[in-house]
């Protein structure tokens, strides 16, 4: 059939592209397979862009995910430095054309375009030494800007606002973080663990400035030279960071009027609204995929995420379609502190700490219904993991003996009532 000879087109060029290739052809997937990329390079890892890359421990070569002559072995077409500029399709297939007039033809076409950085409209956003950063040309700019002198402000408290400010602290500048809610991380983690970084972050002499939103850049010649705040405070900055999190790419999406509601709305084999197109990733809306977290819809942002998510998109294409059910984690590396967090904090009613924060190296274990749900580590990744496979097993801990430290964790596991 011709439809089969088209095969699969992948839009976007990122973690989630590469593991789904990667899982058809394991999976015996004989049609063509496409990537798709806007930047000119192969897909790459975005993680390190904020820690080690940015630090100047890594190289780009390092970040690749896999090579082009990988991707050639295995059958897999990248066209890197192509934007997909709109679709056309039908139950059978479609055409995608491309910016530079190529035209694309598939059976299965799959969204991957990922997200971009939310911009901060405010006066001077566009001066020399505002940065953002989500690629590695972002990140390439901003390694530069840093390794310069004067004060650095970022704007925005998340996982990346605090990884590019811990970078910027180790290389010596004066840092300022500047969080729009009460809370460092409030999106993402429990209030203990906000304050347990904040904290941390305060000791190792960042500023940390909350309930405060960036109100413009000032600069000089193009250049800027400090950043006003709501509260009318004016900090001197040589370089600012804008780190307000980031917005689905879903265009595509929006044009194929397939159902977008914080992100590409997919069901649990990844299938959008059309039955037909697979979204995957971050541009991607899931539904609640962990059994005993809250009811609705998630858009994780996770290397782990987008790997799992993009081998279930697999499964479906290759007539083996099951249930999404990967237990979530993640982890963020802010100079000599290690956070990771497994399962969904959101939602939980009770927390044990087990160990003693002042120690930087305890964990938060957190209950809903008196079953355990979620995990935040910091220093204790040996506890990570314990509670990752246990989610995965349906186990959980007795939360009157949970703080018990003499006690190893992997000995506290019981299956539930």
């Amino acid at each position: 059939m011709a439809s089969q000879r088209r095969g699969a087109l992948v839009v976007g060029a990122g973690q989630a592209s590469v593991s789904f290739a990667e899982a058809l052809r394991q999976g015996g997937y004989e049609d063509p397979v496409t990537i798709v990329g806007e930047e000119p390079l192969p897909p790459y890892e975005r993680p390190p862009l904020t820690k080690g890359f940015l630090a100047g421990h890594r190289d780009d070569a390092s970040l690749v995910i896999r090579s082009p002559d990988w991707l050639a072995e295995h059958g897999v077409a990248l066209l890197a430095g192509e934007r997909v500029t709109t679709v056309d399709r039908d139950a059978e297939g479609g055409f995608a054309a491309t910016a530079s007039g190529r035209s694309l033809s598939f059976d299965r076409l799959v969204l991957a375009t990922g997200s971009r950085a939310r911009a901060l409209p405010v006066p001077g956003a566009d001066l020399a030494g505002v940065l953002s950063i989500r690629t590695l040309a972002d990140a390439e700019r901003l390694r530069a800007a840093l390794h310069d002198d004067g004060p650095v402000v970022v704007a925005g408290g998340g996982f990346l606002g605090l990884e590019v400010a811990a970078v910027a602290r180790e290389l010596g500048r004066a840092v300022t973080v500047i969080e729009a809610t009460d809370r460092l991380l409030a999106r993402v983690v429990s209030p203990a663990l906000s304050r347990f970084f904040r904290a941390a972050c305060e000791r190792r002499g960042t500023r940390v400035v909350l309930d405060t939103t960036v109100a413009g850049f000032d600069g000089e010649q193009g250049h800027l030279t400090a950043v006003r705040l709501g509260n009318g405070e004016v900090l001197p900055a040589a370089t600012a960071v804008v780190s307000i999190g980031s917005v689905p790419r879903t265009e595509l999406a929006t044009q194929l009027r397939l159902a977008v509601d914080g992100g590409v709305v997919v069901d649990q084999m990844a299938r959008a609204s059309d039955g037909h197109t697979l979204a995957v990733g971050d541009c991607a809306s899931v539904p609640q995929f962990f059994d005993r977290g809250l009811p609705g819809r998630v858009r994780p942002e996770s290397v782990q995420h987008a790997m799992d998510h993009a081998r279930s998109a697999a499964a479906t294409v290759l007539g083996q379609p099951a249930a999404y059910r990967a237990v979530p984690w993640f982890w963020s590396d802010q100079g000599d502190l290690r956070l990771q967090i497994v399962g969904f904090v959101a939602g939980a009613q009770s927390t044990v700490v087990r160990g003693d924060p002042a120690t930087e190296a305890f964990s938060l274990l957190h209950y809903r219904a008196g079953l355990l749900v979620a995990a935040e580590c910091v220093g204790s990744a040996a506890e990570h993991l314990v509670v990752k496979r246990a989610l995965e097993k349906g186990l959980t801990v007795d939360p009157s003996a949970a703080a018990d430290t003499s006690v190893p964790l992997r000995r506290l596991l019981s299956a539930p009532a």
